[in-house]
């Protein structure tokens, strides 16, 4: 059982090692959603499974508050409203459960951030070529190599990291950071 944990342990601070080596991305993210937030755009998130959770805490950082009190940012996580979803599941398909979100509240000046450990999911796929459809930001929470959705980033975080739980890791990590940069950004102004 040690084993596992060290082996974990070790992926991880490897993983957070690769980062702190080249975290420019994460700058250029927040700087470009600091901008979006700051015009008087909103932030949409998607992803599935522990990438939904993700999506929501994300979303409860920037509509509540991460450190510091400011006013709220507009965001919003499209894997919460069952009704909605299983409307859509149910009329048109799962694989369209983001991009139908996607295109009824998203414009132009909004920033999408789509999440995937694998970069193939494809109901994330179709909401960034939505967003990318109306002349959203799109970002991209990768792993490994990207995936398709990479294509239809602006930008992109990739973990640097193939296995799953060490990706949602750096996802959580790097998405912290953003909202503490974000958040500054919107304290500031």
């Amino acid at each position: 059982m040690p084993d596992k944990i060290e082996l974990a342990i070790e992926r991880h601070i490897q993983a957070a090692q690769a980062l702190a080596a080249d975290s420019s991305s994460l700058k250029r993210i927040a700087d470009a959603l600091a901008k979006t937030v700051l015009s008087g755009g909103k932030i949409l998130i998607c992803g599935n499974g522990g990438s939904a959770a993700d999506s929501q805490h994300i979303a409860g950082e920037f509509v509540g508050r991460f450190k510091k009190e400011r006013r709220a940012i507009a965001c919003a996580a499209l894997s919460t409203d069952t009704s909605i979803l299983t409307c859509i599941g149910n009329d048109y398909g799962f694989d369209r459960v983001f991009e139908r979100q996607v295109e009824a509240l998203g414009r132009k000046g909004d920033a999408l951030i789509a999440i995937s450990t694998s970069g193939s999911s494809a109901n994330v796929l179709k909401a960034a070529k939505m967003a990318r459809e109306l002349g959203m930001l799109t970002v991209g929470f990768l792993g490994g190599g990207g995936g398709p959705i990479l294509e239809c980033c602006d930008l992109a975080f990739l973990a640097p990291e193939t296995d799953t739980p060490r990706v949602q890791e750096m996802h959580i990590l790097a998405a912290h950071i953003i909202c503490e940069l974000v958040e500054d950004a919107v304290a500031a102004a």
